[in-house]
Parts: C-alpha cells; sequence; structure tokens
C-alpha cells in the first residue's frame, strides 16, 4: 500500500487537574493535520491545527515514534492578562 491510499487517525487525551489537552492526528489519502485543543473546566480555551509533512506521514505509516510532533501546535499568550492566565 502506498502512502497515497493510508487512512489514519489517533486521538490522545491527556487530564491535568481541571484541564484537559486533546491530540489529535488524522490522515486521509496520504495526507492529513494534526491539532492540539486545550480545554480548562469544560471550556475551550484554545485550538491549534497544522498540516502534518510528508516524511511524518511515512514514519506514522510504519509505526515510528515521532519525538516533538505536536511542538508547532503549542499555545502563544499575547499578553500576561488576568484572564489570559490559566
Amino acid at each position: 500500500m502506498d502512502t497515497n491510499q493510508f487512512n489514519y487517525q489517533n486521538t490522545e487525551v491527556k487530564m491535568t487537574g481541571g484541564a484537559r489537552i486533546v491530540r489529535k492526528v488524522s490522515i486521509k489519502n496520504g495526507k492529513g493535520y494534526k491539532s492540539v485543543t486545550k480545554y480548562h473546566k469544560g471550556r475551550k480555551i484554545y485550538t491549534n491545527k497544522k498540516p502534518i509533512h510528508n516524511d511524518h506521514v511515512g514514519l506514522i505509516k510504519i509505526g515510528k515514534f515521532i519525538p516533538g510532533l505536536f511542538l508547532e501546535c503549542s499555545h502563544r499568550e499575547k499578553n500576561k492578562t488576568r484572564r489570559n492566565r490559566k
């Protein structure tokens, strides 16, 4: 099976205190995206979605671990106001 016909979907949920972080990987026909969503006390704080590099799709297909796959999906706070400090 070549990577053009490759389909894959995975979701990881990580709970820490009142926060929940959901990391998703979805690949359809060899092209896909990764996303990170953070919830705090049940409210969605942010979502960041990026495309997956073609080299990473090949590594996912053979079952290799990719360290730092979600590093570029992290959230950057612009201002440290009282409302944004979570």
